[in-house]
């Protein structure tokens, strides 16, 4: 990744043990080859959570990551956190402000396909509330095990959070990273189930051992049928059972009656899926008792696992949630969205009293009655009025408190224009990037769709689907979103794709299919705010009710697309730099959006698009997914069928 990576010169590993290394290692290469070229396609696995059941070719191994020691350039404690898709864990604080040294470990599920680079962030901490994000370093875990090092450990620099500082570094981390590749876990599987029991530690368990082992299984067999198993795994009759024999009892079991009904760790319900997610969750959960400091866990992203006793106090008291999905949107004050190009989840930062005040608007009857008393009229004011101040020239002061507020989600150096050439803060929203800023995929295939919006995407197969995870609104219809202009048959029950923009974004909109334009539709409405607070709220409908532009796309791929631009509070204007009866081409720019935050909806007609697995998936989850314009996002189901027809088939199409 770029940030300073230098290897130790330490190693005392035995010839016997550099002997062995090189089978082990291959092995790891063979199992992880597959995603090096998969790697990229927009349909990588979205998550690296045990709790969900992984196909056995899907499975890379369990990484051992330990974090040593670190050099830092201050004199407070600190802690490290690390994230690898969808889970963070935080280590303890560090006893040692010179120097700090400790050892933190956590085992890592590695799926081919899945997250792979892990991200570790350092926070200076203090005895108030508050911890700071001081450096950060991020680790290909597949290169670093696949790389063939025989070294005992590697450093990494440690790069300034301030995208500012590029090149700034401000300490020092040194870390390991062994693996259990498939064949080691099955091997140790066995050890880590008999060492629970095995209370005088002589690697075998007699009767009673063997007995409590079932018991802390969660398996309420009787007496009798605990003395038929210890007789079936005791196969050389010396009254104990090996880890061997142990291992075998487990495999032979699990194709009869699985023994493990529950993890004697968390207490999860175990043994209804196959032998291998099971030893997955077990080998997780296990503390192998290295006498090393294990990571905690249950954390979400760095940033929430960074928090001091505040949050504690927080969510013992029930004063906010911090969960995937739907509920951190509607009813809390985070918005986790699912960023698809590092495989993690990240905090949308929006102001704590903006949030409460959307939550009483939308999200109660009080709200409601408000805005059947002027409030819609009262939004429409502050829009115009706040487009104005955006436009004036002494709006241009904001620039550089905005960029610092949202100083890691702005990239400057992908803004085609310098800062100071911006005279408006409207000038600086509506700010074009560089020609490669926003790749386009497979820019030469009109088949495959793309994201026309840097934003947070949510994907639908049906209108049906979307009512159930996203919209809970009262009334709303494709017919109320498109108006009856435009709405046909083919629209009614496709395929519909959000692109949600927040202040921060990039705030042009592009195409996502090649095609004519057909013709645009202008919708007045009103200017609610596009936030999930409002699109789930019961008492209003954004979509159907806000002001909006409407325009139809004909391709010969995806048939008609329609394509919604939808106003927001303080969005002052929908810019289009397209006209009825151009012909455009995919990723090619279509507009944009002046101040405020807003939405663009994408509706494909009925059966005409495959949306890509993992944004589905996200979106099954009521989990946004942070997309970039140019990013795959679907596949025409009309070329599929094409390609799937016989030669003579094509020959006559």
């Amino acid at each position: 990744m770029g940030h300073g990576s230098s290897k130790s010169n330490h190693s005392d590993s035995s010839d016997v043990a550099d002997a062995s290394k090189p089978s082990h290692r291959s092995r790891i290469r063979n199992r992880l080859h597959l995603h090096r070229h998969r790697n990229g396609s927009g349909n990588d696995s979205s998550s690296s959570s045990h709790q969900k059941l992984l196909a056995k070719e899907d499975f890379g191994g369990i990484a051992l990551l330990t974090l040593i020691g670190a050099e830092m350039e201050f004199k407070d404690k600190w802690f490290a956190c690390v994230t690898l898709g969808e889970r963070t864990f935080r280590t303890a604080t560090s006893d040692h402000t010179d120097k700090p040294f400790w050892k933190s470990e956590k085992k890592l599920l590695l799926e081919r396909n899945g997250a792979h680079v892990a991200r570790i962030s350092v926070f200076e901490t203090n005895r108030l509330s508050k911890n700071n994000l001081i450096g950060y370093c991020e680790i290909d875990l597949f290169q670093v095990l696949t790389q063939g090092s025989d070294l005992d450990f590697e450093e990494r620099k440690l790069l300034d959070p301030d995208p500012s500082l590029p090149e700034k570094f401000v300490g020092m981390i040194s870390f390991s990273c062994t693996v259990e590749d498939p064949e080691d876990t099955e091997k140790s599987f066995a050890r880590r189930i008999l060492s629970i029991v095995d209370y005088n530690q002589d690697g075998q368990l007699s009767f009673s051992e063997f007995s409590d082992l079932i018991d802390a299984f969660g398996n309420q067999v009787t007496a009798s049928k605990k003395e038929e198993l210890f007789k079936e795994a005791d196969e050389n009759g010396d009254g104990n059972v090996s880890m061997d024999e142990l291992a075998i009892l487990l495999a032979i079991q699990q194709e009869k009656e699985p023994l493990i009904i529950s993890c004697p760790v968390c207490g999860e319900i175990l043994g209804n899926s196959d032998r291998l997610n099971d030893m997955i969750h077990l080998t997780l959960c296990f503390d192998e008792g290295t006498g090393n400091q294990v990571m905690t866990g249950g954390f979400l992203t760095d940033r929430q696992a960074s928090y001091g006793w505040i949050f504690k106090l927080s969510e013992w008291t029930h004063f906010s949630s911090y969960d995937i999905g739907l509920n951190s949107g509607s009813s809390a004050s985070h918005i986790l969205v699912f960023d698809r190009k590092t495989k993690r989840l990240v905090e949308e930062l929006i102001d704590g009293k903006i949030v409460l005040s959307m939550r009483a608007i939308y999200q109660s009857k009080i709200g409601l009655t408000l805005m059947d008393k002027g409030a819609k009229e009262l939004l429409q004011s502050i829009s115009e009025k706040q487009g104005k101040r955006m436009n004036s020239v002494e709006s241009a002061k904001e620039i550089p408190k905005f960029i610092e507020f949202f100083k890691d989600q702005i990239i400057m150096d992908e803004v085609k224009y310098p800062v100071e050439q911006f005279k408006t803060f409207n000038e600086f929203f509506v700010r074009e990037l560089k020609p490669d800023a926003r790749p386009i995929a497979y820019k030469e295939r009109d088949d495959i769709a793309v994201c026309a919006a840097d934003s947070r995407l949510i994907a639908f197969k049906s209108i049906e689907d979307s009512l159930r995870f996203w919209i809970k609104g009262r009334k709303f219809s494709i017919q109320g979103l498109l108006g009856n202009d435009i709405c046909s048959t083919g629209f009614t029950n496709g395929t519909m794709v959000i692109f949600r923009l927040a202040p921060q974004d990039y705030h042009r909109f592009h195409f996502p299919v090649s095609g004519t334009i057909e013709q645009f539709v202008d919708i007045p409405g009103c200017l609610y705010t596009v936030n999930p607070i409002a699109v789930n709220s019961k008492y209003c409908n954004v979509f159907t009710e806000n002001k909006r532009v409407v325009s139809v796309i004909s391709t010969e791929a995806f048939g008609k697309v329609a394509f919604v631009a939808i106003g927001a509070t303080m969005v002052g204007s929908v810019t289009f730099l397209k006209k009825e009866g151009d012909i455009v081409q995919k990723g090619e720019e279509f507009g944009y959006f002046s101040f405020g935050g807003s939405t663009v909806i994408c509706v494909f007609e009925k059966d005409v698009i495959d949306i890509d697995e993992d944004l589905l998936s996200n979106s099954e989850r009521s989990l946004e997914t942070l997309v970039s314009v140019g990013m795959q996002l679907g596949v025409s189901r009309k070329k599929q069928a094409v390609n799937d027809l016989p030669n003579l088939e094509k020959c006559v199409l």
